[in-house]
């Protein structure tokens, strides 16, 4: 297993991953990922990921992906808060680790080297967890999150409402 930055070329898998939660969700309701109400086509999915692609050239966000046989089976982004200059200190992140691959460390290594490159770019870094997903939050605890409030209910899914943990890690 490699951590680098993204790559152009990692479109393919990474869409992959994402369509493959949607089945994944139905199995498994605490999956910590928050999903569109029906699966995105290919079309919009080359979309975000140019969105993301250009923000990473732009200095806004950064991207990187744990790879392995090639293929990136992870993606950690962190993007700038908001447009205005006053909330570009503070940086949102995301974390997908692909299905078979979880529990090995992926998303700690991904996690340690994200945070690294964050550093100098953002003062802290902020994400937010379903609050059932506890090895999720332990994940995040570990690399030095620190939790800042619940949202309650703010999740609705397979109906039910499930909090989400607010978290934050000072970069400063």
């Amino acid at each position: 297993m490699g951590v680098r930055d993204l790559a152009w070329t990692d479109m393919p898998a990474l869409v992959e991953n994402y369509w493959g939660l949607y089945e994944e969700v139905r199995e498994n309701p605490d999956l910590g990922i928050g999903l569109f109400p029906t699966r995105p086509s290919l079309g919009e999915e080359a979309e975000w990921f140019t969105r993301m692609f250009r923000r990473v050239h732009e200095g806004t966000s950064i991207a990187a992906v744990a790879e392995e046989d090639g293929k990136a089976v992870a993606l950690c982004n962190v993007d700038a808060k908001g447009p205005h200059l006053e909330g570009r200190h503070i940086g949102l992140l995301g974390l997908l680790v692909a299905r078979g691959y979880r529990g090995r460390g992926i998303g700690k290594a991904l996690l340690g080297y994200t945070i690294q490159r964050c550093r100098g770019r953002f003062a802290q870094v902020e994400l937010s967890v379903l609050a059932s997903n506890t090895v999720a939050r332990d994940l995040y605890r570990s690399v030095g999150f620190r939790p800042w409030g619940v949202e309650p209910n703010a999740v609705l899914r397979g109906g039910r409402y499930t909090d989400l943990e607010h978290m934050v890690l000072d970069l400063r």
